[in-house]
């Protein structure tokens, strides 16, 4: 039986870095997220945003720190913390001769959820019309939207979207707005990455990430203003 270690926080980082080929991403980076938080992590490219997100969702070890997520230790209960966590970003990792809907089935399947509800993911994520079309043929928005109909399928505790926005158009992003919005309402813990805009009040705190490093943002600054 796994060890949940008993703590308030989703996330618990202690002086986490990592380094590719010696070369710094990360540089001793403290983080605590409580459950139910909306933290947005805005920064330019090359800041170690998606970095940051790969380690929490164990995509990725840290060269140095430790860690908790959802009270699991970040390096001996992998396992754990994937079965509740669902990272969004451009690595898709969808399965190119499987339709839109066999991608749901699949993934409820291997994670524990309900493949019954893969349907209603779609629809939520406004491709009903194409679940039967292999994912070969799918643009990158559309698969795009497809990632964040598998995270509504699983419902994870932990949401790690990375740069949702990119490469959809308006009523998608209006839908990761709406994915965000409900997930904070149903208790969930969200960490939403960027270098762009999101909608304002929808995370309930805004950090800044540069150089490899954090920088927490005084109250009443203007989060949605750092450049990039």
């Amino acid at each position: 039986m796994a060890i949940r270690y008993i703590s308030p926080a989703a996330v618990r980082l202690r002086g986490v870095s990592r380094a590719f080929d010696l070369v710094p991403a990360m540089s001793r980076v403290d983080l605590e997220v409580d459950a139910g938080e909306v933290v947005l992590i805005r920064g330019p490219n090359g800041a170690g945003k998606s970095t940051l997100l790969r380690i929490v969702a164990t995509a990725l070890s840290p060269t140095a720190g430790t860690g908790q997520v959802l009270g699991f230790d970040l390096l001996s209960q992998r396992e754990e913390i994937r079965r509740r966590t669902e990272l969004v970003s451009h690595r898709t990792r969808l399965y190119e001769d499987l339709t839109a809907l066999e991608n749901l089935r699949f993934a409820a399947t291997i994670h524990g959820a309900d493949p019954c509800r893969a349907g209603a993911a779609l629809e939520r994520m406004g491709l009903a019309r194409v679940s039967r079309e292999t994912v070969r043929g799918f643009s990158q928005g559309m698969r795009q939207r497809l990632a964040l109909a598998r995270a509504v399928l699983r419902g994870p505790e932990l949401l790690l979207l990375d740069e949702p926005y990119a490469g959809l158009d308006p009523e998608a992003r209006e839908l990761v707005d709406d994915l965000v919005t409900a997930a904070r309402s149903e208790g969930r813990t969200v960490l939403l990455v960027t270098h762009g805009g999101a909608r304002p009040g929808l995370a309930t705190r805004s950090v800044l990430m540069r150089g490899g490093r954090l920088h927490a943002l005084a109250p009443g600054e203007p989060a949605l203003a750092v450049p990039g």
